[in-house]
């Protein structure tokens, strides 16, 4: 049981982290890499990674850098919550 119980949080704390941004995605359109990125903004390849797999997020003064670097509106980055329920 006590097995489940951590398998049950685990599996809730990715949930609630699931595609808060759209980095990975942006990226590929874009034809762009992770390395490309951190290369760009002075950050490690380990963290464009976690911000790609949404397991950490970037603060709004980097998703701005981001945008700028990719080209686009921040809106483009992040996930809509009104898309997702469609």
């Amino acid at each position: 049981m006590w097995k489940f119980t951590i398998f049950a949080f685990k599996s809730y704390k990715v949930e609630a982290m699931k595609d808060l941004n759209r980095l990975k995605v942006v990226l590929a359109e874009k034809k762009r890499t992770n390395k490309w990125l951190a290369e760009q903004l002075g950050k490690n390849v380990t963290t464009v990674s976690k911000w790609c797999t949404n397991t950490s997020q970037p603060d709004l003064q980097t998703l701005d850098k981001i945008s700028d670097l990719l080209e686009c509106d921040t809106r483009v980055l992040i996930t809509s919550k009104v898309s997702a329920e469609l």
